[in-house]
């Protein structure tokens, strides 16, 4: 008999991870077990007005080429980069683009620092004390606040680079591992002594004359083309409308429960789902694993869609959106749409993405639909000549949607993994980094360690056989 598995949750951890263990080995038998209806986690659209338009992530970082490879196993060829780049600051004067060359929103060169109106001009000397003081002497982890303002300043940590790099994981970087969410910072101060000469370095290839790739990149058709690929190629090898309910040990493997009753019998199960409902399966088989798992927070957020109308799209300025220092506004970032991914349905329109919610802020998310949108469409009013009110909104709210990688991250979810009893595999957004690429790359890496389980299991059960 084929060896069974079952990968519980249908995001996009769960389908790259069934996909690969599929095609590694077509003789797999691997069931997807999602709760939902729908498959693709947050790689999701919903209908604002006339437009379909992303609710989740909207493009996957090119850097990391887990995600795009795996666009191109499966067909979609059709990738496109955003067609704008500039990224732009919410201060209390209005609006100021990052300068021109970052890596993570630090200046590559001396003079962008210097010149850059973002900060005030005794907050660009204490960033430039970044070329000239010590690095740290000791290793091993420390908060993602504590390298910045150690290198750059309070001001430049609070007021810049914060808001972009906690932003992405709607975090706190007073709490944030700088060795699960940006270690490329910790090793340009290990070998450039700088994080200024750091973004120097990383930005080098481009500045030599090489074409540099374009930074993010998604399926012409959205990203949720990715999902719906996966899902096509796994075909009834998908159970959605089934949620793991209980999972038991067997005298051989596994067994999950789904609601009335069934039972489904495995050899592996490979968990993909977020912290809560991985932790609340785990407990009574691994309680030690279940108890780190609990350790892993996740906070709430929530997306305010909004279209404008017609004669509104000149008021975005040319870029991708801004982002807001802790506490400065109702939201923590805002994208425009319209200009970052224009389409000739959008007209004239402005359609812009305010993202609200996050480690310390997630209070807003008490107020009802209307008045989030309310105070988002206010505050845009006031600092964009946009019309007081979108014709057209929507507000999609993801409860517990972002895991939080807090200092010893790493080492938790090593702990997580010696915990867990043979058969049993975890992977997804809580582990191995909050990205698309990450998760992608992450369930790859998880796809093999089960290809490696079996083959063991199954030469050790030969030698037994061999014995009697």
């Amino acid at each position: 008999m084929s060896p069974r598995i079952a990968v519980v949750g249908g995001g996009i951890s769960g389908l790259a991870a069934a996909h690969r263990l599929a095609t590694a080995e077509p003789t797999l038998d691997v069931t997807v077990l999602e709760a939902s209806e729908r498959l693709g986690g947050k790689l999701a659209s919903g209908r604002v007005g006339d437009f379909l338009l992303p609710t989740g992530a909207d493009s996957f970082v090119a850097r990391k080429p887990w995600a795009v490879d795996l666009c191109r196993e499966l067909g979609l060829t059709d990738l496109v980069a955003p067609a704008a780049s500039a990224a732009w600051l919410w201060t209390e004067t209005g609006l100021v683009p990052y300068a021109h060359g970052t890596a993570f929103g630090i200046p590559g060169d001396v003079g962008g620092v210097f010149r850059w109106p973002g900060l005030s001009r005794a907050g660009r000397r204490r960033a430039l004390l970044d070329l000239v003081k010590r690095r740290r002497r000791t290793g091993g982890d420390e908060t993602l606040g504590s390298l910045l303002r150690r290198r750059l300043g309070v001001e430049a940590t609070d007021r810049a680079i914060a808001p972009l790099l906690g932003g992405l994981h709607a975090g706190d970087v007073d709490q944030l591992s700088v060795q699960a969410t940006f270690p490329e910072l910790q090793e340009w101060e290990r070998t450039q002594g700088s994080l200024v000469r750091g973004a120097q370095a990383a930005l080098r290839p481009a500045r030599s004359g090489a074409e540099p790739g374009p930074m993010f990149l998604r399926p012409r058709d959205g990203v949720e083309a990715l999902p719906e690929a996966l899902a096509a190629a796994l075909g009834d090898r998908i159970r959605t409308g089934a949620p793991a309910a209980k999972l038991a040990k067997q005298a051989a493997g596994w067994r999950l429960t789904i609601p009335d009753g069934e039972t489904l019998d495995v050899d592996v199960v490979v968990l993909t789902t977020p912290p809560e409902p991985s932790r609340q399966l785990l407990e009574p088989v691994a309680r030690a694993a279940a108890d780190e798992l609990d350790a892993i927070p996740s906070v709430s957020t929530a997306v305010v869609l909004m279209v404008y109308p017609s004669g509104s799209a000149d008021a975005l300025p040319d870029g991708t959106g801004f982002v807001v220092p802790r506490g400065k506004a109702p939201m923590t970032a805002c994208t425009w749409l319209s200009r970052k991914w224009p389409d000739p349905a959008f007209g004239t329109r402005a359609v812009v993405r305010c993202f609200v919610g996050a480690a310390g802020e997630e209070d807003i998310l008490d107020a009802d639909d209307a008045e989030i949108v309310e105070a988002c469409a206010r505050h845009l009013a006031a600092l964009l000549p946009l019309p007081a009110e979108p014709e057209a909104t929507a507000v999609v709210r993801w409860p517990r949607s972002m895991p939080q990688y807090r200092l010893g991250h790493r080492e938790r979810v090593a702990r997580i993994r010696e915990h867990l009893p043979p058969g049993i595999f975890v992977t997804g957004q809580a582990f191995d980094g909050v990205g698309v690429a990450d998760c992608v790359r992450a369930a790859n890496e998880t796809a093999t360690a089960v290809g490696a389980y079996l083959r063991k299991a199954e030469a050790y059960h030969h030698n037994q056989e061999t014995v009697r």
